[in-house]
């Protein structure tokens, strides 16, 4: 019995061991060339967000040189009905975050296996999705890479309430149905519009190519390869329980999303993406590092490149696919991180930045959703990007 105890301590602790060394290195900020002292800065932006009412909380990771550089957790991730306190193990519905890190990521993985290209025309895998059309009767078809860069054309956005009424749900082949035959606003590849419908669309070419919906593909391809254990579509368990609420008509771990809530059941290419910043930072050291990440691969090194590189057709037009550089959305990155910065945010007030010229990512999560979807994440994401990149004091 004994030795049955001490074993069952022993699994205990290396379960426990296996799940803490999937974390980055934990260092000062000195180690890494930067300046804790110039760091607080970011903590007064943050602090004086929740003292405005602006967020709740927030957690704070800064990765540089492939280790973490600073973690910090701030204010409540709960304030009603109870008042429950931040902390760095927060899981978060990332929103619109999820469209880069699980939809984009999983679509160059099929384009690196030889299975999908950025050209193909949408209706290659959607038969009866509609090319655009001019008034003289002039076509001319959305390709993947129109989708991954915001420039097909399709609308921002759904009427969920009617999508719902004709068709129930959730019922994602209803969806699909909806976004291939809707207006097209401008000919691809002539403007910008964000568009959610964009990837939502990706979702069902990556679902159609791999045979798995995208929540089984990318925990497959890229979330279990890492070692990223508390991201996830539906988050359930420990992750359900470690998971901060959005706004209060909304279950806490339900998307807040409404198009990926009730018409995609909560897995969804535009959002629907739960994780945790110490998750978000491995990520980011993977994407720093060429793909890899502790000896584990899930993009090639000229996957990664291509991912943060805006295509020639559309270089006016500020995003790569799957990340924002220059377009209005961009405000994250801040002021004085390198031009080859790229990132992307997400409506319940997360984002990430991340700077490959200076090895450096920003992953900042708020809740600013919670309580009553009143809150406003958009200018402390300037002002904490900007007191980071300031705090960098050795330049390689």
């Amino acid at each position: 019995m004994q030795k049955q105890f001490i074993g069952f301590i022993f699994a205990l602790l290396l379960i426990s061991f296996q799940t803490e060394a999937q974390h980055l290195q934990l260092v000062s900020p000195e180690k890494v060339g930067m300046d804790s002292k110039r760091l607080k800065n970011a903590d007064k932006a943050i602090k004086k967000a929740i003292a405005d009412k602006e967020i709740p909380g927030a957690v704070l990771a800064v990765v540089k040189n492939g280790k973490m550089a600073y973690l910090k957790a701030y204010g409540n991730k709960q304030i009603t009905p109870t008042t429950v306190s931040m902390d760095v193990n927060t899981v978060f519905d990332l929103a619109s975050v999820t469209k880069p890190v699980a939809t984009a990521i999983s679509a160059m993985v099929l384009i690196e296996r030889g299975e999908l290209r950025f050209l193909d025309k949408v209706n290659l895998f959607i038969p009866d999705f509609a090319a655009w059309t001019d008034s003289t009767g002039r076509k001319k078809d959305i390709r993947v890479i129109d989708l991954m860069t915001h420039t097909s054309g399709l609308p921002p956005y759904a009427p969920v309430n009617e999508l719902e009424k004709k068709y129930g749900s959730p019922n994602p082949d209803g969806m699909i149905e909806y976004i291939s035959t809707c207006r097209r606003d401008f000919e691809p590849q002539t403007n910008f519009q964000y568009s959610c419908l964009n990837y939502i669309t990706l979702q069902r070419i990556i679902e159609t190519i791999s045979k798995q919906n995208l929540r089984d593909f990318a925990k497959q391809n890229i979330f279990d390869v890492l070692g990223m254990n508390h991201t996830n579509f539906q988050p359930k368990g420990e992750t359900l329980r470690r998971t901060a609420p959005t706004q209060r008509t909304v279950p806490t771990g339900q998307v807040h999303d409404p198009l990926a809530r009730v018409m995609n059941g909560g897995i969804s290419g535009n959002a629907g993406l739960f994780s945790d910043a110490n998750d978000l930072a491995i990520l980011a050291v993977a994407l720093l590092n060429n793909g890899e990440y502790n000896g584990k691969r899930i993009l090639s090194p000229l996957g990664v490149n291509a991912m943060r590189t805006i295509p020639r057709s559309v270089s006016t037009l500020g995003r790569t696919p799957g990340w924002d550089i220059f377009t209005p959305y961009a405000s994250n990155n801040g002021d004085l991180f390198s031009p080859n910065t790229y990132g992307h945010t997400g409506y319940t007030g997360t984002s990430m930045v991340i700077d490959p010229d200076n090895d450096i990512a920003v992953i900042l999560l708020t809740n600013r959703a919670h309580p009553d979807d009143a809150g406003d994440a958009i200018r402390l994401r300037s002002l904490v990007a900007n007191a980071v990149a300031a705090s960098i004091i050795e330049i390689k």
